[in-house]
């Protein structure tokens, strides 16, 4: 059967700041600008959740997408959305709250449960600015 790849984008709200305990302060705004601000700055950000399969010849696609969407906000969202990603959200303690982490941490979250239903995961893609994107393949 032929394999393809499929997309479920989801929103979320929330802010951090970039920061690191081994870095001193001016370290810190040397390194992550503006972004260091000590009472944090946010992002309209945009989740996109790509998974591969074979197309299955009963229903003629790879898996329902309500499916994937309900494990993203059951797992993701309503974790981080309108949150503060530094403080509230148990996935990311004790990294630093950059997108690149974020993604990386997604990935960990879904990885497991994607494949339970039948599907491996390839992408978690954050757009965090209409200018800056971070893909992460699980490599």
């Amino acid at each position: 059967m032929p394999i393809a790849y499929i997309t479920r984008r989801e929103r979320f709200n929330a802010a951090h700041r970039l920061y690191s305990n081994d870095l001193t302060d001016e370290e810190n705004l040397k390194v992550y600008g503006k972004c260091t601000h000590p009472n944090w700055h946010g992002h309209n950000f945009e989740l996109f959740v790509t998974v591969k399969g074979e197309i299955d010849k009963k229903i003629g696609y790879v898996t329902n997408l309500t499916n994937i969407s309900k494990l993203i906000k059951e797992l993701v969202i309503d974790k981080i959305d309108h949150r503060n990603i530094n403080l509230d959200v148990d996935f990311m303690q004790g990294k630093i709250a950059s997108t690149e982490n974020l993604a990386v941490a997604i990935w960990a979250e879904l990885e497991k449960p994607i494949k339970d239903i039948g599907v491996m995961l390839h992408c978690v893609k954050i757009q965090e600015t209409e200018n800056n994107y971070v893909e992460y393949f699980g490599e």
